[in-house]
């Protein structure tokens, strides 16, 4: 009856508390503690390393008050037969349970949230022909065409009359009044004109509705499908727009969606700010010119953000304001589907970051205008300190609201059906799971933190349900939670009681980087704690991985490749001289922290755009602060375009990376053993499906293979011969060329068959390498049956054409790597002026001169 996402079985018991969300750093920059929480094992090829760990997470910990914890359930979502019915066996057996046993005392909670969603599925069942038909609300609700008409219904309890105004009708409503029905929908049917449709396609529409006080107000339409401001006026009100385009001018999508990854390569991007030029970048732009760029680095998926309409533009997208509406800033509806079709026909799959955990506290703009006091029942929110978010002056969602459920679901619906994304990153889940929020709350692991009167069963109710729903009608959906409480369940199947999330957002990683090099030294770095921050997960729940997103280069922070040269980007990074200390040094470090955060840190992968090639500075939106300037709101891809800057060469490594994923499925092999970290040599070393990785963070020493006591060791499962599969050294990648990609390595057994502790770091075979400082090189096992049909080339000077089924060979595969590469450069017997080391001011200016030189 439910479906996979349900449960088959009658449930039992009544309902709990609501509503959430964790900081945001583009609301003001958080300070983070670590939270333990603990799970079970990490998946790898020996059975025996399923064992109990202690996890850490980072909590964004929030400076504000609480929110009430004892609100009233919303009387539309009960039902007399649907409350203190028996437990039946089924739900007794909770997936989730047997998974992780730790998760036994707080049985009872969930057998609380599975009949809660239960029983909220059995009344849309009753009432609305079950979820799915539910969640098409955007067919009866705002303006839709029926019988030859317009009709167009708004849900306003709280209104005394209402009127429905525009250009149609010059403003004048006293034409054009609405029926209100007991439930507080109003509705008006607007005849065709000589067959002709009253309202205009592109004109602009309001909802005008009267208070209890007598005032009469004007309100943008809550499902509108597109909302304008006029450029001309500082801080003018958006205009809700009638979209029904003629069938000549709507887009037809022409490609079918890719097939679901093994693994996701996340690029995330912002339309808006991905010109290189200081203004707002249209969606055609960016398909045309951003989304080559991203399938030539060898991303499978694209997340993008801020595709919400949201009035404040410096609100990275998180403040919406017309939830059915795409940005305006960057073109139209039809726009918007001319970009996703055409990532589709280059094999990107594409995922919205949709934002329900709150809304813009925005009147004029947004749905918060429907708020003019009325009870929670009657509102989109909670009302008092419950429906309002104090950390970031936005409205909190009444999750338990028949109406609200109808809202947020249909949206979910008309994203994945009305533009063909492939999925969702939903944004601030954290906020929704807990009544506090995260507000000064530090995580510290103890489950009973994440199953208490403080979560919102509310929420979380919803989120099963949203998952349910999208995994019914897309089941090849990609979902991920940015979470970074570490809820255990979360990533679990709902059918096992689980949230239902295809992935969650590693978020301690990158918060464990940005203190490395903002307060460490590298002859400080921990090994043992590098690897335990990318390893710590819940084996059965999926992450995404990931160094640095948009909220690491937030204005009052720095990009990675920033954080690692500073000043000496505007100067240092011309081919045409040799590389500073610092600049080497950087440009190691930051291969290497992306590769091994990417190797080691999930099931997928994400990176925000620009900081494939190293983007220097910052971003910060315009806004009255920084006289609204653009100029760190964009990207500047001139300077990876820039033949002689060395922003290619981390540019090549990110493609050269992404590419070795595609060939060996790294990131969806359970295969993970990490079987050295040693503390002395700074040296990590660890299988992720059939490769060997070696990571060598040593400032200094080179570790040569060739000499007896000297070289790396490295435990490997397989035996046979071992061949260099990546290189961050190489001269392809801006290193110094120094290990040997033709050279064979062979395995020796080490100690007994069978009993790990005899063996060289448990395990049973091992072979030496060089391993040069501040690099990181993976191996391969040559399948030796396939030699005869190997591709010979060790000559770096020489590129072959290679067979791309032969992806069991990576000498092959190098040579496919270097063809798709440039070659390394030859110095040029120029001048050095071209790059002016005392010219601060913008990156373009230095870097520009070099191009326009080059």
């Amino acid at each position: 009856m439910y479906g996979s996402c349900g449960f088959a079985s009658v449930p039992a018991v009544g309902s709990s508390p609501a509503s959430s969300r964790t900081q945001r750093a583009q609301t003001s920059r958080n300070s983070r503690t670590i939270a333990n929480q603990q799970f079970i094992g990490v998946f790898s090829q020996s059975s025996q390393l399923v064992r109990r760990h202690k996890l850490h997470f980072s909590s964004r910990v929030q400076r504000h008050g609480r929110a009430d914890h004892n609100p009233k359930i919303s009387a539309v979502l009960t039902d007399d037969s649907s409350t203190m019915t028996p437990i039946e066996d089924d739900i007794e057996r909770i997936g989730i349970l047997n998974v992780d046993p730790g998760l036994e005392p707080f049985r009872d909670h969930f057998k609380y949230r599975m009949k809660r969603y239960v029983d909220q599925k059995k009344l849309f069942e009753k009432h609305e022909g079950g979820l799915e038909e539910f969640a098409k609300g955007y067919l009866s609700f705002g303006f839709n065409r029926e019988d030859g008409d317009i009709v167009y219904r708004e849900w306003a309890p709280a209104a005394q009359e209402a009127q429905l105004i525009g250009d149609f009708n010059g403003w004048d409503g006293s034409n054009h009044n609405m029926e209100k029905n007991q439930f507080g929908v109003w509705t008006i049917r607007v005849p065709d004109k000589n067959g002709v449709p009253a309202i205009p396609h592109k004109s602009r529409v309001k909802f005008r509705f009267k208070l209890g006080n007598g005032v009469w107000v004007d309100r943008i339409p809550a499902w509108i499908k597109y909302a304008i401001v006029d450029p001309s006026r500082f801080a003018a009100p958006y205009d809700g727009i009638y979209w029904d385009p003629p069938p000549s001018e709507r887009y037809q999508f022409k490609y079918p969606r890719p097939s679901k990854p093994d693994a996701p390569r996340i690029y995330e991007a912002h339309v808006g700010m991905s010109s290189s030029e200081p203004r707002v970048n249209s969606y055609r732009e960016f398909a045309d010119d951003v989304l080559p760029r991203i399938q030539a680095n060898n991303y499978n998926t694209i997340q993008l953000m801020a595709v919400m309409e949201h009035s404040y533009y410096a609100s990275f997208g998180y403040h919406i304001t017309n939830f059915f509406a795409v940005s305006s800033r960057s073109g139209t509806p039809e726009d918007l589907k001319y970009l996703i079709d055409k990532a589709h026909s280059l094999g990107l799959r594409v995922l919205m970051d949709v934002v329900h955990s709150h809304a813009s506290n925005n009147v004029t703009d947004g749905l918060n205008g429907f708020d003019v006091g009325q009870s929670s029942q009657e509102s989109y929110f909670h009302t008092g300190d419950r429906g309002y978010h104090k950390s970031w002056d936005s409205r909190l969602f009444n999750y338990a609201n028949w109406e609200v459920l109808r809202f947020l679901l249909s949206n979910l619906r008309w994203w994945l059906e009305e533009y063909q994304f492939d999925g969702f990153r939903f944004d601030g889940v954290t906020s929704m799971l807990y009544h506090h929020h995260g507000i000064d709350v530090a995580f510290t692991g103890n489950y009973g933190e994440y199953f208490s009167e403080a979560t919102d069963v509310d929420a979380v109710v919803y989120l099963m349900l949203a998952n349910c729903l999208i995994h019914t009608i897309l089941p090849d959906a990609n979902v991920i939670a940015e979470d970074v409480s570490g809820m255990p369940g979360l990533g679990q199947p709902v059918s096992e009681g689980g949230v239902g999330f295809d992935y969650r957002l590693a978020m301690a990683i990158p918060d464990r980087w940005i203190d490395y090099l903002k307060n460490k030294k590298d002859e400080e770095w921990s090994m043992k704690e590098i690897s335990g921050s990318l390893t710590n997960r819940r084996y059965s729940e999926k992450c995404i991985s990931y160094a640095e997103s948009h909220d690491q280069a937030i204005v009052g922070d720095k990009t990675i490749a920033f954080l690692l040269m500073d000043k000496e980007m505007y100067s240092g990074m011309s081919c045409l001289t040799d590389a500073s200390p610092s600049i080497e040094r950087g440009l190691a470090l930051h291969k290497m922290i992306h590769f091994i955060t990417m190797a080691l840190g999930g099931e997928g992968y994400l990176n925000f755009m620009g900081n494939e090639f190293g983007h220097p500075e910052w971003i910060d939106f315009p806004r009255e602060g920084n006289n609204w300037s653009y100029d760190k709101c964009r990207r500047q891809w001139n300077l990876v375009d820039t033949d002689h800057l060395r922003f290619k060469f981390m540019n090549a490594f990110d493609r050269a990376m992404n590419l070795l994923d595609e060939k060996f499925s790294i990131l969806a092999s359970t295969k993970q053993i990490v079987s050295s970290t040693n503390e002395e040599d700074k040296v990590i070393v660890f299988e992720r499906g059939d490769l060997v990785f070696i990571f060598n963070f040593h400032p200094e020493n080179t570790y040569d293979g060739e000499l007896e006591y000297s070289g790396i060791k490295s435990g490997v499962t397989c035996p046979g011969k071992y061949r260099v599969a990546l290189d961050s050294d190489a001269w392809d990648f801006g290193g110094r060329g120094r290990v040997g990609h033709g050279i064979d390595h062979f395995t020796c057994p080490e100690g007994i068959p069978g009993v790990p502790e005899t063996n060289f770091n448990n395990r049973p075979n091992s072979f030496k390498v060089l391993s040069p400082a501040r690099t990181c090189v993976v191996y391969y096992r040559v399948d030796e049956s396939l030699e005869d049909n190997e591709l010979e080339d060790n000559d770096h000077d020489t590129v072959e054409e290679v067979d791309d089924t032969v992806t069991t060979d990576v000498v092959a595969m190098q040579a496919y790597l270097e063809a798709s590469m440039s070659s390394p450069l030859e110095e040029e017997e120029e001048d050095d002026d071209d790059i002016d080391p005392k010219d601060r001011r913008d990156l373009e200016v230095d870097f520009g001169e070099a191009t326009s030189d080059d």
